[in-house]
């Protein structure tokens, strides 16, 4: 993926992240379901230049990322260790369900899920928050996808084998 094919993306998980922090904060009737989700995205959408890719692309993060809330949430507190997900500051905890969304919803490489979730808590979050981002998505990565952060593919020919795919 080139530069300019991420940067749409980027401003895609902006949104999504966006979205879900305004979620946080609405009231019970208005954090409810998936339609009333799609219409605070639009609201939030409108402050986002996002070619029709990327709108498709971040309103499928934030239905996805509330419709398996439940699952995420499940995830994130067994690998956010001594942390109550009530108690995580609001970016850092719905950064990492965007990013827990990722590893288990999509084929995104881990590498690319987890660089955008650091970049986004950095841009975002508090001072620690890139590390601790860093370090529960890497948690879930492994139990997830028996993967964490992945040192780049070696060049073709180079006689090292990649381990990708062995169980």
């Amino acid at each position: 993926m080139t530069r300019s094919d991420r940067a749409p993306r980027q401003r895609s998980r902006q949104a999504a992240l966006q979205t879900l922090y305004a979620r946080d904060f609405a009231g019970p009737r208005q954090a409810g379901g998936v339609s009333d989700v799609e219409e605070l995205f639009e609201r939030v959408a409108q402050n986002f230049d996002l070619p029709l890719g990327a709108r498709d692309f971040a309103l499928k993060l934030v239905c996805g990322t509330v419709a398996e809330l439940s699952e995420i949430d499940h995830l994130l507190a067994a690998n956010a260790i001594n942390w109550k997900i009530s108690r995580m500051a609001a970016v850092d905890r719905n950064v990492l369900r965007l990013g827990i969304f990722e590893l288990t919803r999509t084929d995104t490489p881990v590498s690319v899920i987890l660089d955008e979730a650091i970049q986004l808590a950095r841009r975002f979050g508090g001072e620690s928050s890139p590390g601790f981002v860093n370090g529960v998505l890497d948690a879930v990565a492994k139990q997830v996808r028996g993967q964490a952060e992945q040192p780049a593919e070696p060049a073709a020919g180079d006689g090292r084998e990649s381990d990708r795919g062995v169980a």
